[in-house]
């Protein structure tokens, strides 16, 4: 028998989390890991627009370890749950960090800041880190007021520095400059 992917529980405005409770679609918890999810949708965007392939390696690598963040914060943080969840490891900040150094060997050093754009992919992936960010306060917010596993926020930092680089690398990659941003002095 085939899974229907409607299952109507939710049209009351609440849904469960991994390990039974239910809570309202606009708790604080769902909005953390549902802007997981937007952010890994993204990253899928801007996986299919790279055409590094060890770019589109790494955004594979992290698309995973999304799931994997999404799936710890869909946990009832009061409950153990019989469900085996993987975790993130700071080997999966470190693999971002080497990525980091690995790029900017290839980069001028930024002397001013810089405008997103140039090209589409570079523009897109400064999107995925404004996305990235906006995950990042949510997940701090979310870590005032109840459990949240602190590899989860620092790996939220470290990727929205990586999707920096990864922007200005992809620009690099295709002749595009970083746009130096001149503040209008009147």
């Amino acid at each position: 028998m085939a899974f229907r992917i409607y299952t109507k529980t939710g049209d009351q405005g609440k849904t469960s989390l991994i390990g039974g409770i239910k809570v309202s679609k606009a708790d604080l918890r769902i909005e953390s890991y549902g802007t997981v999810d937007e952010l890994n949708s993204y990253i899928g965007l801007c996986k299919d627009l790279l055409q590094d392939d060890a770019g589109i390696r790494i955004l594979q690598e992290i698309q995973d370890r999304l799931f994997t963040m999404g799936s710890a914060l869909a946990c009832d943080p009061d409950k153990i749950t019989k469900v085996s969840i993987p975790d993130l490891h700071e080997s999966d900040v470190k693999l971002l960090e080497k990525e980091i150094d690995r790029m900017e060997l290839k980069l001028e050093p930024l002397k001013t800041f810089i405008l997103p754009g140039g090209h589409p992919t570079v523009s897109h992936l400064h999107i995925a880190r404004t996305i990235c960010r906006r995950t990042e306060r949510c997940c701090v917010r979310l870590a005032g007021e109840t459990k949240v596993d602190p590899i989860i926020i620092k790996y939220l930092n470290r990727l929205s520095d990586y999707l920096f680089v990864l922007a200005r690398y992809s620009g690099h990659l295709l002749k595009v400059a970083d746009i130096p941003w001149k503040p209008r002095n009147s």
